[in-house]
C-alpha cells in the first residue's frame, strides 16, 4: 500500500502536529479563550480605534437643529414602546403613548443629538449614566433607539422627507450601531499591535501551507501523483 515510506512518514508527521496546534488553537488557554476568541478581540480592538465617526457626526447633526417632524413609530410591543416614550421623552420630544405605537413630534436635530451622545457613551464603555437615565441598561437603550429610527425612517420616507431620512440612517449605522457593536471593547491602533498583526498573517499562510504539504506526501506515500495527461493526435 505504501510505495515510498520516507515522505509517508513525512506527511504522517505534518498531519499529527497540524492537528495538535489545532485543538490547542481551540483550547482556552489565552486568557480563558482560545486562539479564535483572542484573535476577534484583536481585531475588534483594532478596528475600534479606526470607527470612532460620532464626533464628526456629532458636528453635522448641528444644522438639522431647528428642522421639525411629526411622526407615528410602531413597536412590536407594548414594552418596547414604553421604553423609547422613556428615551424620546429625556430627549425633549413630545410624545403620545397609545399601545404599541408611540406618536413624535419635535426638533430633528436636538433629538439626534441625544442619540449621538448615548452612543458615544456607550463607544466609551461609559454605560452607567444611561441605565441611571433610562433605568434599564445601556445597550438596551441604543437598541430601543435603532428599533424607533429604523420605523422613524420609514415613515420619513413615506412623507417624502428624503433628506431626514436619509440623516437619520447615517446616525443609525455610523452612530448607534458603532456604539452597541463595540461596547466593552478597548481601542488600539494597528502600529501598537503590529507584531502580533504580522505573526497571524504570517502564521496563517504557514498553517494553511502546512495542511496542503501534509496531504500532498501522505499522497506520495501511497503512490498518488497529478500526471498530465497524454496528448491524442488526430
Amino acid at each position: 500500500m505504501i510505495k515510498d515510506k520516507s515522505t509517508f512518514i513525512k506527511g504522517v508527521g505534518l498531519f499529527v502536529t497540524f492537528l495538535v496546534v489545532l485543538v490547542l488553537m481551540f483550547s482556552p488557554i489565552y486568557e480563558g479563550k482560545n486562539a479564535l476568541e483572542a484573535a476577534d478581540t484583536l481585531f475588534n480592538s483594532i478596528a475600534k480605534g479606526s470607527t470612532y465617526y460620532i464626533p464628526d457626526l456629532i458636528k453635522k447633526n448641528k444644522k438639522w437643529e431647528g428642522k421639525g417632524f411629526d411622526v407615528t413609530v410602531q413597536f412590536k410591543n407594548q414594552q418596547l414602546a414604553q421604553q423609547a416614550d422613556k428615551l424620546f421623552t429625556t430627549a425633549g420630544v413630545k410624545t403620545g403613548l397609545e399601545g404599541s405605537q408611540l406618536k413624535l413630534s419635535g426638533d430633528l436635530g436636538k433629538m439626534l443629538d441625544a442619540v449621538l451622545k448615548d452612543s458615544d457613551a456607550m463607544f466609551g464603555n461609559q454605560d452607567a449614566g444611561l441605565e441611571s437615565r433610562y433605568g434599564f441598561p445601556g445597550k438596551q437603550a441604543l437598541y430601543v433607539w435603532r428599533t424607533a429610527l429604523k420605523d422613524m425612517d420609514l415613515r420619513l420616507k413615506h412623507q417624502k422627507n428624503f433628506k431626514e431620512a436619509d440623516w437619520i440612517n447615517e446616525v443609525i449605522k455610523k452612530g448607534i450601531e458603532t456604539g452597541y457593536n463595540f461596547f466593552g471593547i478597548q481601542p488600539q491602533s494597528a502600529s501598537s499591535k503590529a507584531g502580533v498583526l504580522t505573526f497571524s498573517l504570517v502564521f496563517y499562510v504557514i498553517y494553511t501551507l502546512w495542511w496542503g504539504v501534509a496531504i500532498l506526501f501522505l499522497f506520495e506515500g501511497i503512490g498518488l501523483e497529478m500526471k498530465a495527461g497524454a496528448k491524442k493526435e488526430v
